[in-house]
């Protein structure tokens, strides 16, 4: 397989166009001048069916694929559907690269999850703390699924000389999220949760969990200048992505994320005043927290020459506005 970085004009399959990160992914790739994607909805692609997958790498024959697709929730979501969960993204990834390497794609970008890493990894989480300890419980099945995805990404590179690589965002938000009420994350959710509240007049919120836990929120946009970032780098530069450490054993894998993080309960403060609510919030804490803390170590996205740009008040303000839009 070659490793050549995408020209304008090269053919590029972003698969999970219309959610979060591939929405933004199209945009990013549109705004550097790459405007032969190739995009199907779910109704007109199925990935978790191996033909179709195969007829589609067959007939369209694209030159690089950024594998976005996937099933995708917040605790509640994850922890009551965990079945469903490692089934659809083990289905979906495992058609989606085969297929790929069948047709001969150049590149590949496998985009994951920040779950994927122990429940108690040491902070920040370095790409290396991958397979060192237990995964949190509740969206266990979803890690799984994820991390078989990085494995096989890395099979691929050792038995076939594919050049397929995988970014592992942190918790993600922007333009596009779902604002489920229960099946969201936790940005979404919140934005939801307190628009009503400020809507209703609520002298109240309630917070699911003690608000202690610690996360990192990345932009939308952010997340998809990152992977276009990685999917362009020179050949040089994405070997060593690659193989960082130059052992081809090595896992393909990269952290994108903004290496800052902030609590639940400050996180809460952030969206009321970004939705304007000017009520109490309390927090329920016979809701699970999930992990304790979770921030990235990105010293190898950096490394590789990208930063981020969005901050979180920039970002909130932008998600409610979205929100406020309404769907389209």
């Amino acid at each position: 397989m070659s490793n050549h970085a995408p020209q304008p004009g090269d053919r590029i399959f972003v698969a999970g166009h219309r959610g979060l990160v591939g929405s933004a992914i199209v945009r990013a790739l549109r705004a550097r001048g790459f405007d032969n994607l190739l995009t199907r909805r779910h109704a007109d692609l199925d990935l978790t069916d191996q033909r179709v997958t195969e007829d589609f790498f067959r007939a369209e024959r694209p030159q690089h694929v950024i594998l976005a697709a996937a099933k995708v929730g917040g605790i509640h979501a994850n922890d009551t559907y965990p079945a469903d969960f490692i089934r659809d993204n083990l289905t979906i990834q495992t058609n989606t690269i085969h297929a790929a390497y069948l047709s001969g794609v150049d590149r590949l970008l496998f985009l994951g999850s920040s779950c994927i890493y122990p429940k108690f990894a040491p902070q920040p989480i370095s790409e290396a703390s991958l397979l060192t300890g237990p995964l949190e419980p509740t969206n266990r099945a979803y890690a799984l699924a994820k991390i078989a995805g990085i494995e096989m990404c890395s099979s691929y590179n050792r038995q076939y000389g594919t050049q397929y690589l995988a970014a592992m965002p942190t918790n993600l938000y922007g333009p596009g999220d779902t604002y489920h009420a229960e099946n969201s994350h936790v940005i979404p959710a919140l934005i939801r949760r307190f628009e009503a509240a400020r809507i209703s007049a609520a002298g109240e919120v309630v917070v699911w969990g003690t608000g202690t836990p610690r996360r990192e929120f990345l932009f939308s946009d952010d997340m998809a200048d990152a992977a276009v970032h990685l999917l362009t780098l020179d050949a040089a530069a994405y070997s060593r992505a690659l193989a960082p450490d130059g052992d081809p054993r090595d896992f393909p894998l990269v952290n994108i994320g903004c290496g800052d993080d902030v609590t639940i309960a400050d996180l809460a403060r952030a969206v009321a005043a970004a939705v304007g609510f000017t009520g109490a919030i309390r927090f329920d804490p016979a809701f699970p927290d999930g992990t304790p803390r979770k921030l990235l170590d990105t010293t190898r996205m950096q490394a590789l020459g990208w930063q981020p740009r969005v901050d979180l008040a920039t970002g909130l303000a932008r998600a409610v506005a979205d929100f406020r839009a309404g769907p389209g």
